[in-house]
């Protein structure tokens, strides 16, 4: 199976599930960027719950659409290290944080010019610190093929998880859920921090393989 998905910053667990499910995975860079999206969001667990960052991006020209392989990030501010204050505060306790901790701040310590690279970059670092084998390519233009699982817009932070039938999200350990319960799908970095080898175990448990039922006759 080929999955197409929309590029995002530290994706949540269900945008790697589809990872797990693809032969291919081509990830799309020929379409609109769209705000308030997973393309410069994220969302983590913080001592206070739910905590979204976002990576500010250069805006377009009023009235003028940009395409996603365009879009630049700003360096206004110090967005880089308030995320790695974030990410600390976050996970510093968690069982795995201080394993990954120094492959993830170099890519914060790293000057980026475009919002996909970064993604890439992150995404990458992801997948080879929980061992997912993926082919991961970028779309050569916009795609419209029949042939593809088309994810790109069924991901999203104001869409529903419980909309994807393919993904249930299995329960692990987190750091605050003595605080505020089992938070599902948040950012993948969450699952790695807190599960470190065992991450892609509890992807694999979170797919949900449809099932034609037949009725007796």
């Amino acid at each position: 199976m080929e999955v197409l998905l929309s590029s995002a910053y530290l994706p949540p667990v269900e945008w790697f599930t589809k990872l797990t499910m693809g032969q291919q995975v081509w990830v799309e860079q020929w379409d609109h960027y769209v705000k308030q999206t997973y393309r410069n969001r994220c969302i983590i667990d913080s001592p206070n719950g739910p905590l979204a960052l976002t990576v500010p991006v250069e805006k377009p020209a009023e009235g003028m659409k940009c395409l996603m392989k365009d879009i630049r990030i700003s360096h206004h501010g110090k967005w880089k290290h308030q995320h790695w204050q974030a990410l600390e505060a976050s996970y510093f306790n968690s069982p795995f944080f201080e394993y990954y901790a120094d492959d993830f701040r170099k890519v914060y310590e790293r000057e980026w010019m475009f919002m996909m690279d970064m993604n890439e970059a992150l995404v990458h670092l992801c997948c080879q610190l929980a061992e997912v084998d993926v082919n991961l390519c970028r779309t050569m233009s916009y795609e419209t093929h029949p042939r593809l699982t088309d994810c790109r817009d069924s991901i999203h932070p104001k869409r529903p998880w419980t909309d994807d039938p393919l993904f249930r999200p299995a329960p692990y350990y987190q750091v605050f859920s003595h605080k505020h319960g089992f938070l599902p799908n948040l950012s993948f970095v969450d699952l790695l921090f807190n599960m470190g080898p065992e991450a892609l175990l509890v992807l694999h448990q979170s797919v949900r393989t449809e099932r034609k039922t037949t009725k007796n006759n």
